[in-house]
């Protein structure tokens, strides 16, 4: 460094010696600001960290002292509001209560709608084992409600369910009919009291696979035509069972079979493969001796085999 600086300055050794003694000086002066401010600020970071840890100790004082009552120490926030109803366990009927009950034991809003759902759809609770498939109604919470359900035997719970039902005077009542089951269409069977489009559809295509209804109760089968809805109608219609379609059982093919209701694949087999070996069946009796086929099953087709 000496020699560089005596390129463009002749300094002897004690002037040079100066020189570095001056800039040492003038680093020194130029820095002081920059520690002062560091050292003075340090301290009050520190007793600002110890102020914030004494508080948290003191937060975390008074939560014990509240020995698990649920109750914690006020942080100077506003709580957050969760609009939630009030849980309270009361006796009910499954059949009856509205969601905001639902939710009242302890469901959610979502939850307590399916199950409103499912009733409105024809879905009924007979017994207290039914809620248990309802996939809302964990088993936890099945069993902290189970002692509280009281289902109204079934005309009971209809009457009061009909009588707290709004009125409706701006829709006309149907009037009652009677409607032959077996040739009505679709408008034909909207008119019977308690029929609608999609539970007419369901009657029709079930009556097709079946060839026909040869008695009333047969409708009990119709997908979601329980007996409760069936005693709401069974006075609006007749039977023809004239008109039933039948089928010729020694000379039917698989394909002939495969639709009916009553009949499962493995029976339509063997009941082809015994005709094959054994010859034309020559009455109903003889469907005994296929042994896939069991009494009652034999009585229900029986309306519908020709021989």
């Amino acid at each position: 460094m000496r020699k560089w600086l005596n390129l463009y300055f002749d300094l002897s050794k004690r002037e040079f010696n100066g020189l570095l003694v001056m800039v040492s000086l003038i680093g020194v002066v130029t820095a002081i600001p920059y520690l002062y401010e560091a050292l003075r600020a340090r301290p009050d970071q520190q007793a600002s960290d110890l102020l914030v840890i004494e508080r948290l100790k003191d937060q975390l004082r008074s939560a014990e002292k509240a020995g698990g009552s649920g109750q914690f120490p006020d942080t100077g926030l506003p709580p957050k509001r969760i609009l939630r109803h009030k849980t309270a366990m009361f006796s009910f009927d499954p059949n009856l209560i509205s969601g905001t009950d639902w939710q009242r034991l302890g469901l959610s809003e979502k939850q307590a709608a399916a199950i409103v759902k499912y009733r409105s759809k024809g879905g009924r609770f007979r017994k207290k084992e039914d809620l248990r498939k309802m996939y809302t109604i964990s088993p936890l919470m099945y069993q902290k409600i189970e002692p509280y359900i009281r289902i109204t035997p079934v005309s009971e719970s209809y009457n009061k369910f009909k009588s707290t039902e709004p009125a409706k005077s701006a829709v006309p009542e149907k009037k009652l009919v009677l409607i032959e089951i077996n040739e009505a269409d679709s408008a034909g069977l909207c008119e019977i009291h308690g029929i609608g489009p999609v539970f007419a559809s369901r009657i029709i295509r079930y009556r097709q696979r079946l060839g026909g209804f040869c008695k009333a109760t047969q409708l009990m089968e119709v997908y979601g035509l329980d007996s409760l809805k069936y005693a709401e109608i069974k006075q609006q219609f007749t039977v023809d069972d004239t008109r039933i379609k039948t089928i010729n059982i020694n000379t039917a093919g698989f394909a002939d079979l495969k639709s009916h209701p009553y009949l499962r694949y493995k029976q339509i087999n063997a009941l082809i493969q015994y005709r094959k070996q054994h010859g034309n069946y020559s009455n109903i009796a003889d469907l005994n001796k296929v042994l896939v086929l069991d009494p009652e099953t034999i009585t229900r087709i029986a309306p519908y085999l020709v021989f």
